[in-house]
């Protein structure tokens, strides 16, 4: 039953990761997004992941995890991206 709540956990945080990513995508800018936070959470989740290989505890919830791995490392590639697009513009407009 521990792994049903887990797993449920890992849907609830996973289910917002598709609209960050598709603001990222359509919004071109890194405007109100933390880098620090988006990578404490990547780190929250492979720690997750960790306790799961170390104590062979290898289930379907694994597949959330990397299902949330996958998506908050999208999304932390598109903001470094739009950091760069954020930049560009910057220079141009100073020009």
């Amino acid at each position: 039953m521990a792994q049903v709540f887990e797993m449920l956990m890992l849907i609830c945080f996973g289910l917002s990761w598709p609209f960050n990513i598709v603001k990222s995508v359509t919004s071109r800018t890194a405007r109100g997004k933390s880098i620090s936070f988006e990578v404490i959470v990547l780190v929250g989740y492979l720690c997750g992941l960790a306790g799961k290989l170390i104590s062979h505890n290898l289930t379907y919830v694994v597949v959330f995890y990397i299902l949330d791995l996958m998506m908050v490392g999208t999304d932390l590639l598109l903001t470094l991206r739009n950091r760069g697009l954020d930049r560009q513009r910057e220079k141009e407009a100073a020009q």
